[in-house]
Order: C-alpha cells, then structure tokens, then sequence
C-alpha cells in the first residue's frame, strides 16, 4: 500500500495535462468538484453492468477467456482512438503506465476469478475493501476516516454480516483484486498526469491485453474466436473496461484519490442492481439498507470536499 503523500494527486508540473490550471486532484468549488463526481458514477454503473454480461458469458469462454476479450478488444479501441504518441516520453513516464497496465491486468484478472467462485454482489463488496482501506491511508482530514467506516459498515452489511459461506479461494481472489484495485487508482492518477488526454489509458491496456493473452489462449483457445462469444466480449469491454476507465482517469484529473476512493463504495450497491436486473438476484432488506449506508458515505466525502473547495476559494 502506498503512503498518503504517493496516493494523493500532489500539485501539477509542467507535465501535467490537466484541464485546469489548479492543482492536479484538487477541487476547485462546486462545479470543478461535481463534474468529477458524474464521470466517475456513470463510469460505475457502465462497469457493474458489464460484469454482469461478463457472469453470463463465462460458461462460454471460461473466466480468463472473458478476461482477455475484454482486455484486448479495450486496448484496439483505445488505441486506434487516441492513437497515442509514443515517442517524447521519459523512462518514468513508461515506467508509471507499465505499471499501470500490470495493476490493470491483475486487478481484472483476480476479480473475474473470484466471480466465477461466489456470486457478483459479495465479490464487490470484498473487492471494495481496497479503496476503502487506500482513503483511510490517502485522506488528510479525520472527517474522510467517518466517511470510510461508514462506508465499510454497509459493505459488511452488504455482505450478510460475514461471509462464511463463501467459497474461501473465491474470497482471497476478491480481497487480492482489491488491493490490485487500490494501486490502478494510484496509477491512473499518476498516468493522467504524465500523458495527455487518454494516451496513458491507451498505453496501459495495452500492455494488460499483453500479458493476459497468453493465459486466455491457453484457457479458451479457439472459443475466443467464436463470434457470437467474441460479440459479447467486446460489449463487456466497452462496459466495463473502455467507458469506465477513461471517465475514472478523467475525474481524477481533478478529485483527489482519497475522495474517489470513498466513492467506490458504491460499487457494491450498484453491482447489486446489476445483479438484480441482468442476473436475477433479488435485494433483501439488509441489502437496502447497506446501500444506503454506502450512497450517505459517498455524498458526505463528496460534501466535504465541495466545502472545502469554497473555504480554499474564498481565502481562508
């Protein structure tokens, strides 16, 4: 895990690509704090629905198989869109989106392994954990460490109160993914920093389409050529992979690591109505309730960096 200072966006360069002259990841009132918030709701609800297609077309091309269309078709589109420019970089700029991609890799990987152990909505809610524990470490004010537990209340009770019935390698895939998942926000912090636009994006997908091929091959082979399963991996790749991260990559541009951490939180919530309208898993009251708890800590981290954003602008 990283320290607060690493996770934290710092105060931009001459490097950066921002769209704003402020610092990088620091809000600047209400309206430079709310557009962030949007991105990075709409680029949840795009990938919770897309893992829900991922659950329905894993009996077709197994987990690693649903993984590597998603990943692959993700790289060639945001490729061929950005057609990012490879020349002029440093090594750190290389270094930091290699890195990128592992975490990208990885956190994909070991969460559809876990869905394909325990069911959609406790897989999130394990994966949560993650960013969760990252906006405690990032966070510089006591008031985010409340939004936090708060947020971690309704993940436990979003989870039953416990999860012993789960399978237990289905678990430790999702807490793994987790803290995979913790990394790509620091990442994806620094890569939108160091490239312009979505370049870095590009970049890093790629070199997660890379590394995860293999595995795919050697899982799937030719089913992952069959083109009604190839169909469907390439919606779940435009959901879950190319929509998601280019609008999380852009609001953190502007909202600082430890808030969008919070926000995360909601990803178990939303992953429950996915799961509900794609999936026919059905909301029992404890649900409801933990969703609430989840949506009270995002809008309070969100409150208080709004608030705080107007006492920076007024001078205090």
């Amino acid at each position: 895990m990283t320290t607060p200072s690493a996770a934290t966006p710092s105060t931009a360069s001459g490097q950066g690509h921002g769209p704003a002259t402020a610092p990088a990841g620091a809000p600047t009132g209400r309206r430079g704090s709310l557009g962030p918030v949007g991105l990075v709701l709409a680029g949840g609800i795009s990938v919770q629905f897309g893992g829900a297609l991922a659950v329905t077309l894993m009996p077709r091309a197994g987990a690693l198989g649903v993984v590597t269309l998603r990943l692959l078709v993700a790289a060639v589109v945001l490729m061929v869109v950005c057609r990012p420019r490879l020349r002029g970089h440093s090594r750190t700029d290389w270094g930091t989106v290699v890195v990128f991609g592992i975490a990208m890799a990885a956190m994909n990987g070991l969460f559809y392994q876990s869905v394909a152990r325990i069911p959609l909505g406790p897989a999130v809610t394990l994966e949560v954990l993650g960013p969760l524990i990252l906006s405690v470490l990032a966070s510089r004010r006591a008031v985010n460490v409340v939004w936090a537990a708060l947020a971690l209340a309704g993940v436990f009770l979003l989870g039953g109160g416990g999860f012993s019935g789960l399978d237990p390698l289905g678990v430790a895939f999702a807490l793994a993914a987790g803290a995979m998942w913790a990394a790509y926000i620091v990442f994806s912090a620094r890569t939108g920093r160091r490239f312009p636009q979505a370049d870095g994006l590009a970049l890093a997908m790629a070199v997660a389409a890379v590394l995860f091929l293999p595995l795919g091959v050697l899982e799937s082979g030719t089913k992952l050529l069959d083109p009604t399963t190839f169909a469907l991996g390439a919606a779940v790749a435009v959901l879950s992979s190319v929509l998601p991260y280019t609008l999380e990559l852009l609001a953190l541009r502007r909202l600082p690591a430890s808030t969008f951490a919070i926000m995360m939180s909601l990803e178990p919530a939303l992953a429950a109505t996915a799961g509900f309208l794609i999936l026919d898993q059905a909301l029992a009251a404890t649900e409801a309730a933990a969703i609430a708890l989840v949506i009270a800590a995002s809008m309070g981290a969100v409150r208080t960096q709004v608030g705080r954003g107007k006492v920076k602008k007024s001078g205090h």
